[in-house]
């Protein structure tokens, strides 16, 4: 069941050369004018051809602010640390869900305490249950719920 997904740790998050040719690439063709830089509309585009969705406001914000090194707009370097850096998070997340859907026995869309302590006992036999109880508390706050939903997890 486990070994279709199996993948060693931390191999599916990296961002690949090809990756960043490919961020290079869209980077050129989203680069009205060739000025350089992505401004705001261009980034979203950007961000739509790579990602497949339409960036917020404040998402787009966000990322020139941090990549930004001066005020006209995004630079190709900017630009490729600010993808690689998107890319790793989807990667994340999406390694997250496989792993959640992987314990949701049940496809139910969230896991139940007694689903959390089968998973945990398959991975980690010898984990005391007082933990199995504690992680799962962890990843569910809301504590007057009995279910762990998947986007509990990235959250840790």
């Amino acid at each position: 069941m486990f070994a279709a997904s199996c993948v060693p740790y931390g191999t599916r998050r990296e961002v690949t050369d090809s990756d960043r040719r490919k961020f290079a690439e869209v980077f050129k063709k989203c680069d009205e004018n060739n000025k350089g830089y992505l401004n705001t509309e261009d980034l979203k585009v950007a961000v739509m051809m790579l990602f497949g969705y339409k960036p917020s406001k404040r998402e787009v914000e966000s990322m020139m602010s941090a990549a930004q090194q001066n005020t006209t707009g995004m630079s190709l370097d900017g630009f490729l640390k600010s993808m690689s850096t998107k890319k790793a998070a989807h990667l994340w997340h999406d390694e997250s869900r496989q792993i959640f859907t992987a314990f949701d026995m049940q496809y139910r869309g969230f896991l139940t305490l007694d689903d959390f302590k089968t998973a945990f006992r398959l991975i980690l036999p010898h984990f005391s249950e007082r933990m199995i109880i504690e992680a799962f508390s962890v990843g569910n706050p809301n504590s007057t719920s009995e279910s762990w939903c998947p986007d509990s997890i990235t959250e840790y």
